[in-house]
């Protein structure tokens, strides 16, 4: 299957995937590779904005299980989605990629506050943004943030980097007959529950005509061959309608 050439996206990834073969916080060297996947596809054309999670110091929905309360559990799961970003933002400058850090939570000494016009005009110009601190209000997820930012930032589609490389049927870390899908609607991944991204998140792009790409961006290389249509990934979007 070919898949269709995006000039402007947005890229999810989650805290996880920074933390390399570690089991927390940044590996600066998984960082610098990153980046230099960024950079490739800057290079290859694209315009591209960031989200990242902060599961790799702290998670919201974990701490409050643990007894945080939610909200502020949330807010501490915010700061660390700032602290990854900042580290983003370390690696692609040294990389040579121009890039500025919004915060949806004002911390003028650290970097921009969120605001969407400034947002388009640093992209318009060639730079990479990455934006921080979810929507700056608790009991919603990065994923929502992500897709919240790819509409309003109008990108092409939202591409989410994994572990694995695409939506499969069943884990294919458990289940080695797992069937991977190259296509699937939002539909079918609401009423299947199959954890693409939460539901929220789905609904938006659906709402949004926002194509979801789940990919693997721990293989080198694998974001500026999906985006070529050369790499393995699940596209979700809208079915087609019968005729």
């Amino acid at each position: 299957m070919t898949a269709p050439r995006f000039h402007r996206i947005l890229l999810k990834l989650s805290g996880e995937v920074l933390m390399g073969q570690g089991q927390f916080g940044i590996d600066p060297a998984t960082c610098d590779r990153v980046a230099g996947e960024v950079k490739a596809a800057k290079l290859a054309g694209h315009e591209i904005c960031m989200v990242v999670g902060g599961g790799n110091i702290f998670r919201g929905l974990a701490g409050a299980a643990q007894g945080f309360d939610r909200a502020s559990a949330d807010y501490m799961g915010m700061l660390a989605t700032v602290m990854n970003a900042l580290a983003m933002q370390n690696a692609l400058e040294k990389a040579g990629v121009d890039t500025r850090v919004q915060s949806a939570i004002p911390m003028a000494s650290v970097c921009e506050p969120y605001i969407r016009r400034r947002a388009e005009r640093h992209m318009e110009k060639g730079r990479v943004v990455i934006f921080a601190a979810g929507t700056g209000l608790p009991f919603f997820t990065t994923d929502t943030t992500a897709a919240l930012r790819a509409a309003e930032m109008q990108c092409d589609a939202l591409f989410k980097g994994t572990s694995v490389d695409g939506v499969y049927d069943a884990d294919p870390k458990q289940v080695p007959t797992a069937k991977r899908y190259d296509t699937l609607g939002y539909n079918r991944v609401l009423a299947d529950n199959l954890k693409v991204m939460d539901a929220s998140a789905v609904a938006l792009c659906r709402d949004n005509d926002i194509p979801i790409v789940v990919f693997n961006i721990r293989d080198e290389g694998n974001l500026t061959a999906v985006l070529g249509g050369h790499g393995t990934s699940t596209i979700v979007q809208n079915e087609p309608v019968s005729a």
